[in-house]
């Protein structure tokens, strides 16, 4: 008989904004946001809740943020600090189980099936590692608890803030059944509006469909919904997931204008590419170059080369030979990106130059 999973999803509460909050007393308490100026082209990276209340959320343009609330407070982010206190909340993780699958420096998912201390409960572990969390970071954190990855991430935003959320085995199909289509994580507005012209509002909708049907209307992607229509989602946590490429990108305010202007931005672009690959001991054999034009036109340039990328003087040969490839004579852009993927280790233990399954940072 197969045992049934304990999967428990902790998602930090506002992460930036509250250790914004929790490190500067003058903010505790009101509308903030770490994000970019809204006298410049930036965005909120993360909103407060009292921001929230405001209709401000991340991704928004800073100066609509700034239109919903005039005496918003914009807080630089300081991503060395959040990586720091993401590794505190990583090593609580560990003290329960070795089944840690990083989604973001504030989120994870726990396989605590079979955990370290032994405790039969996975709602009692969520609870300690959330106490553990505030004591130690004075942060808190929601956790949802199920019996798979799609439930127990669910879960994690039904109570928000400091909330913990239980789905327990017999009631997930109910559950999913009285499900709005929208609430379910991975459908966008997009695949939303889709179903609700097909009639599938709920998850008891949804079921009505047959597996066919919906990989005929939805592709592969609907042999997931037939899945999780029944509660079923058979995902594995993973402990080590692959990095697929490293990147580097700089936006520009006022646009740039000329292309020595563009060539400095690129040297300044590839020199961080540089250093992050440095820090990862890593290569590349592809080299793609990004560029969003004044008008907000995106486009990418690719080169890929036998040999892995790693020396300076070729990622800029590269990038310049492929900037020559974009319209920059005749267009100004505001922003540059570069990406190296394919990634290779030639430090690696083993065989040299094998590819190398490295650890995605939490």
């Amino acid at each position: 008989m197969n045992t049934v999973r304990k999967i428990i999803h902790i998602d930090m509460d506002a992460f930036y904004a509250s250790v914004e909050q929790r490190d500067e007393p003058r903010y505790r308490g009101k509308p903030l946001v770490v994000g970019g100026s809204p006298s410049k082209r930036g965005a909120v990276a993360a909103a407060s809740y009292e921001a929230r209340q405001f209709g401000i959320h991340s991704a928004m343009p800073s100066r609509t943020a700034y239109q919903k609330c005039p005496h918003l407070i914009f807080a630089q982010p300081r991503f060395d600090v959040y990586r720091a206190i993401s590794e505190q909340i990583r090593d609580i993780f560990y003290r329960y189980t070795d089944w840690v699958e990083p989604l973001a420096l504030d989120e994870a998912y726990l396989d605590v099936t079979q955990n370290k201390p032994g405790i039969p409960s996975a709602t009692l572990i969520a609870q300690e590692i959330k106490q553990c969390i505030q004591t130690e970071t004075q942060l808190t954190a929601s956790a949802g608890v199920s019996i798979n990855k799609f439930l127990a991430k669910i879960a994690s935003g039904l109570d928000k803030p400091n909330g913990l959320f239980l789905i327990p085995p017999q009631e997930a199909e109910a559950f999913i059944a009285q499900l709005p289509i929208e609430k379910f994580y991975g459908v966008g507005e997009v695949t939303a509006a889709k179903m609700h012209s097909l009639g599938i509002f709920t998850g008891a909708d949804l079921k009505q469909w047959s597996q066919a049907d919906l990989v005929g209307k939805f592709g592969k992607v609907g042999l997931f919904y037939y899945k999780i229509a029944r509660a079923k989602d058979d995902r594995p946590v993973q402990p080590n997931r692959i990095r697929k490429s490293i990147g580097a990108e700089n936006s520009y305010d006022p646009d740039l204008g000329d292309r020595a202007a563009m060539l400095t931005a690129l040297e300044e672009v590839a020199q961080t590419l540089k250093q992050r690959l440095d820090a990862k001991q890593t290569s590349g054999r592809t080299l793609t170059l990004k560029v969003k034009y004044a008008d907000y036109q995106q486009i990418t340039r690719s080169r890929t080369l036998v040999e892995p990328i790693a020396d300076l003087s070729i990622i800029l040969t590269l990038a310049e030979e492929l900037l020559t490839l974009t319209d920059i004579d005749h267009k100004q852009v505001r922003l540059v990106g570069l990406t190296l993927s394919n990634l290779y280790n030639e430090t690696a233990e083993g065989k040299e130059g094998q590819y190398l399954q490295l650890r995605l940072e939490l």
